[in-house]
């Protein structure tokens, strides 16, 4: 199950993608608008937002490129009513990675945020449970538990800790990282993994990894 968020002015559009994707299994947030959207995001990750253009206060591609210029690296599927060329050129260089015209078919939206949810990079592994100093990761069902609490996890946080965990007492490096958590064949020039780890401490602060300078991380057994 995926945190999805929507932003939409109308309230008919909202209602319609909360139902949809609820029905995929999903947690379906709401915003109307723009502002709306950023103050949500500042408090709550999710792993995918669907976003209107035209809006009142921030309208989409202001709010596309604050996310961007910040470090939001979670896909976001552009929903606009506007069939123009340049609008959809001017939203995919600010980083959306789809662009769906209104009226949409219900079938092929849902489809279209199934395959974006699976594009994201993450590491698989055929054992359902992942135990390693005092973590305990559910593969399938992406939960993570550390010492009996249950914590949440974005998709990508998941997914390093997922990866340091299974290399337990080796050092993965960054650009390992970056190859096998992102699916990076290069180094973006960014500090993702240094952001994203921040994140887990910040949500984890036990967790046994440890930093070493300017190679990468270790998770420790504890």
């Amino acid at each position: 199950m995926s945190i999805l968020m929507v932003v939409d002015d109308h309230e008919r559009t909202r209602a319609l993608l909360r139902t949809l994707l609820a029905n995929e299994g999903h947690t379906v947030l709401l915003a109307e608008d723009g502002d709306e959207a950023l103050q949500q995001l500042r408090e709550q990750e999710v792993d995918l937002v669907l976003l209107d253009v035209v809006m009142p206060k921030s309208n989409g591609l202001m709010v596309l490129s604050v996310l961007r210029k910040n470090g939001f690296t979670t896909p976001v599927v552009v929903v606009s009513g506007v069939d123009d060329v340049s609008l959809r050129v001017q939203a995919l260089d600010l980083g959306a990675v789809d662009f769906i015209v209104k009226p949409f078919h219900n079938a092929e939206l849902v489809a279209r945020v199934r395959r974006h949810l699976v594009d994201q990079p993450h590491e698989r592994d055929n054992q359902r449970f992942l135990e390693v100093g005092g973590l305990r990761l559910d593969m399938d069902r992406r939960l993570a538990r550390m010492r009996g609490k249950d914590v949440y996890l974005s998709e990508r946080e998941f997914g390093l800790l997922a990866h340091l965990a299974r290399r337990h007492g080796d050092v993965c490096t960054r650009s390992e990282l970056l190859h096998d958590v992102w699916g990076f064949d290069f180094d973006p020039g960014s500090n993702l993994v240094e952001v994203c780890m921040r994140r887990i401490r910040k949500k984890v602060p036990d967790v046994p990894v440890e930093t070493i300078r300017s190679v990468g991380y270790c998770f420790t057994d504890g």
